[in-house]
Parts: structure tokens; C-alpha cells; sequence
């Protein structure tokens, strides 16, 4: 009997598979292959050491700016948190002068009605014992009146005033919990870059970090360069100055009020000697407290004793020489007089980038003490340590 199977088209079996969905499956893992193959990661693909370093130096100035950020939420918490403390007590205060203009009043009530003052005077009269009775009563109540009335009106104006107080406290408190948020969104954006940044740091191998060193010696050198150059600069300007000086007393003409020197055709203002002196002796205090603290580490937020932020360190070094500056460098920047680079002066306050995140105190010379970033310690460093573009102003506190 003959078969009605048909035969299999041999033009079917595919590199010995049988089936179409192993011969599917095999496909499938072919294509599947050849794209991992092409997208296998490859040095093309890794970021430069240069861009590395670049990523990381800027997170670490956006940590900066978190941090000013956080400093100044920190000081207007403490400031909102003193104010609610004094509403408070006041509001307690005034409630108890509340309670007690209440009772006064209830004092008076009670005397009215012990006294019969809502009674009509032709009751009253004839409920007296006496005519004398009488009019011993009606002087009493006229009295009586006269203080009712200062107590009604006393205990108005105290309720007004305790209301106000506590819609004034009321706010206050709004205000410290929106501080407080801000607070913690500041911290939490410093650690969350701070974190990047050793992340990406940690991925380098030990010849990229050796190589990220030799980048960054090569970046010091320059810097250190800029500064000589800066210092000799200086000194030619203030020999200048003081030869100008001596031709004055020389040719009698040093009762002159005021003076203004030339060197290399830029125009400077000299301060008056008593102002120098004075400016030079308070300068010389800040810089001696901040040259104590060389060593100590950087870190966000620190005002010392035993660890700085980069305007914690400038805020105490002046505190320490009778001048109060404001927490942040947002702020200090505008806590003086501005002056060129060229005319810095030991003392003066070097703030860096567009966006005011970084200070550091001059000393002279293109060299500055500063607090630089975490990781780091206070120290000795050029002025043009992240390059001469980075300076934004310079400031003379005093």
C-alpha cells in the first residue's frame, strides 16, 4: 500500500537543523552576536584623563557652590530660629499681660454686681439703706468707671498686640522650615557631588592617576610662574611709588593732600599713611591666624578650630584681627573695597570663578592662604593655582 506522506524538499535542512525554530533560535543568537560585538566598550570610548579631570575639578566647584549655599542657609536658620525663640517669649509674655488685664476685668464685674451697677438709679435709691448709703455708692461706681474704661481699653490693645505677635511668630516658623529645607537640599547636593567625583576618581588606574599628577605639577609650575611675575610687578610699582615719594619731600612739595603715582602707565591711588598703617596692622593679625591653621583640613561648612571651608577660613583669619565679615563669599565679596590684581596688598580677599564660589587671603607676592577643596588641607598656594581667568575680583576688608 502506498504512502501518502510526502517527501521532504531537501533544500529544507539548514546546516544540519531540523527544526524552524532551533533554525530561528540559531539566527537570533547570531545577530544577537554581532551586536555585542560591535557595541564592546573600547579605549575610544573611555573620557580622556584630561576630561576626567575636568569632570571632577567641576564638581568639585559645584560643591563649592553648594556648600556657600549651605552656609548661608545655615546662618539664616540660626537667625530665623533666634527670632522665632524672642516671638515666642514675647507671645508668652504678652499672653500672661492678657491674662491678667481678664482678670481685671472680671474684678470689675464682680464688684458691679455685688454693688448693684446694672440696677437703674431709682432702684438703687430705694434699695439703699440710706440716702447717704446712696450717694456713697453712685461716687464709688463714677470711680469705678473711669478705671473700668482704662482697663477695657488696656486689655484691647494687649489682645491686639498678642495677635499680631503670634501671626508674626506664626510666619517666623514658616520661614525656619523653609530654611531648614533648603538646608538639607544644600547638604544633600554637596555630598551627592562630592560622591561623583570620588567615584570617578576611583576608576582611574594608577598609571592615569600618576599621569592626572604630572598634568597637575605642570598646572602648579605655571601658576608659581605667574606669581613670580606678579610679585616682581608689584615691587616695581611700590619702587616706584616710594621714589616718587622721596622727589616730593626732595623738592618740597610733600604737604601736597592726596597722592597718585604712575608706573608703566597705569594710574594707582595711594592710600593715606595713618589708613595704610592701620589697614597693614589689622592685615598682619589675619594673616598670622591664618597661617596657624596651614595643615588643617578643608572641610564643607567648617568655620575651625579644627577644620575650614574656604570662607570660614577667610571669616575667622579676620575675625581674629577685630573685622567682621559675612559667612558666605557671596557676601564677603561685597564686605570692602575692590582693586586690581596688580595692587593686592597682604590681607586682601582673592575670589575666584563667575560665580563667586571660592576665596582664598593674600599674602604677597601672587601667593595666597587658602582652604582649596576636600580632600585637601589649608595652605600656601599661587594665586593663579587654577589659572589667571579663574581670579574674578579682590577685595580690601578694613
Amino acid at each position: 500500500m502506498a504512502s501518502h506522506r510526502k517527501s521532504r524538499t531537501p533544500g529544507t535542512r539548514v546546516a544540519g537543523i531540523r527544526t524552524p525554530a532551533l533554525a530561528t533560535a540559531a539566527l537570533t543568537s547570531v545577530a544577537l552576536l554581532s551586536q555585542t560585538a560591535d557595541a564592546a566598550p573600547s579605549d575610544d570610548d573611555r573620557p580622556s584623563l584630561e576630561e576626567v579631570e575636568k569632570k571632577v575639578g567641576d564638581l568639585y566647584r559645584q560643591a563649592e557652590s553648594a556648600t556657600e549655599k549651605y552656609n548661608g542657609a545655615k546662618e539664616r536658620t540660626a537667625k530665623q530660629r533666634k527670632r522665632v525663640d524672642t516671638l515666642l517669649d514675647d507671645v508668652a509674655k504678652r499672653t500672661q499681660t492678657l491674662n491678667e488685664a481678664r482678670e481685671e476685668l472680671g474684678s470689675f464685674a464682680a464688684a458691679q454686681y455685688r454693688t448693684g451697677a446694672g440696677i437703674p438709679d431709682t432702684a438703687t435709691f430705694l434699695l439703699a439703706d440710706s440716702p447717704q448709703d446712696f450717694f456713697d455708692q453712685d461716687q464709688l461706681l463714677d470711680r469705678m468707671t473711669g478705671r473700668q474704661k482704662e482697663a477695657v481699653d488696656d486689655y484691647v490693645t494687649q489682645q491686639s498686640e498678642t495677635m499680631e505677635k503670634r501671626r508674626e511668630a506664626t510666619e517666623s516658623l514658616e520661614t525656619l522650615t523653609e530654611s531648614q529645607d533648603a538646608l538639607k537640599t544644600a547638604k544633600a547636593t554637596v555630598q551627592k557631588k562630592l560622591s561623583t567625583a570620588r567615584e570617578l576618581m576611583s576608576k582611574l588606574t594608577a598609571e592615569e592617576k600618576a599621569r592626572l599628577a604630572a598634568i597637575e605639577e605642570k598646572k602648579q609650575e605655571e601658576a608659581a610662574r605667574k606669581a613670580a611675575e606678579l610679585a616682581r610687578q608689584q615691587a616695581e610699582q611700590q619702587k616706584a611709588e616710594e621714589e616718587a615719594r622721596q622727589q616730593e619731600a626732595a623738592s618740597g612739595t610733600s604737604g601736597a593732600s592726596g597722592s597718585s603715582g604712575t608706573s608703566g602707565g597705569s594710574t594707582t591711588t595711594t592710600l593715606p599713611a595713618s589708613t595704610a598703617s592701620s589697614y597693614a596692622a589689622k592685615a598682619e593679625k589675619a594673616l598670622a591666624f591664618a597661617r596657624a591653621q596651614i595643615g588643617k583640613p578643608y572641610v564643607w561648612g567648617a568655620t575651625g578650630p579644627g577644620s575650614y571651608d574656604c570662607s570660614g577660613l577667610t571669616q575667622g583669619a579676620w575675625r581674629a584681627a577685630g573685622v567682621s565679615l559675612p559667612r558666605t563669599t557671596y557676601d564677603q565679596v561685597e564686605a570692602g573695597t575692590t582693586v586690581p590684581v596688580s595692587q593686592a596688598q597682604p590681607g586682601d580677599l582673592v575670589f575666584f570663578y563667575d560665580d563667586i564660589t571660592h576665596v582664598g587671603l593674600y599674602i604677597g607676592n601672587g601667593m595666597m592662604i587658602h582652604a582649596p577643596k576636600p580632600g585637601t588641607y589649608v595652605r600656601e598656594e599661587s594665586v593663579f593655582y587654577d589659572g589667571e581667568s579663574s581670579i574674578h575680583s579682590v577685595v580690601r576688608p578694613a
